[in-house]
């Protein structure tokens, strides 16, 4: 019971430190399957609590409170949306761990130099789609440093790139050039 008491004091810590400062990091997103190589995506972002704003292929994405923001550069197109509970976890990994904590078994271990603990959420019931999900965290400073996520065959993993806590104060949405079509879908 004390080892499962400082793994959730870690991930609580963690999470906590998530709602008081603001992560800012360029990362690269890897996906592999045992049948294909691995395809790697890169992009940056930038987080404060539920607030983010991603930029990742042609799509830029944030959300501020109470708009999300999806900008398609392709076609030049902005959709805004009031996303639900679901929508916002499925958007960000750092939520989505948050709110796979209470269906699942919650272990950690350390790196073998002792700088980093990996988390690794597995959840009691399989049917909700993933196998596992680890996080791994700088221990010093509660950086997060990479989140993997196995689903079946297939493995995603964002690794963050110097990522570091910022003070300076972000915006969190998405202004949109004067010929860009706004597909608003907020009720």
């Amino acid at each position: 019971m004390t080892k499962l008491l400082i793994i959730l004091t870690v991930l609580s810590s963690f999470l906590a430190n998530l709602e008081t400062k603001t992560l800012q990091s360029d990362f690269t997103v890897t996906v592999s399957e045992e049948v294909n190589a691995p395809m790697n995506y890169p992009g940056s972002l930038v987080m404060h609590g539920q607030l983010f704003k991603l930029d990742m292929f042609d799509l830029k994405a944030a959300y501020d409170g109470k708009t999300m923001y999806m900008y398609a550069s392709d076609i030049d197109e902005l959709t805004l949306s009031n996303p639900t509970e679901q929508e916002l976890v499925a958007a960000n990994p750092i939520l989505y761990a948050k709110a796979l904590v209470p269906v699942c078994t919650v272990s950690e271990r350390t790196t073998q130099d002792g700088k980093e603990a990996v988390i690794i959420l597995t959840p009691k019931d399989q049917s909700i789609g993933i196998n596992r999900f680890m996080l791994t965290v700088r221990i010093a400073d509660l950086m997060p440093l990479s989140v993997s996520i196995k689903e079946g065959k297939k493995t995603s993993t964002l690794k963050l790139k110097e990522p570091k806590f910022v003070s300076e104060k972000q915006e969190y949405k998405i202004e949109p050039d004067k010929d860009t079509y706004i597909n608003d879908m907020r009720l």
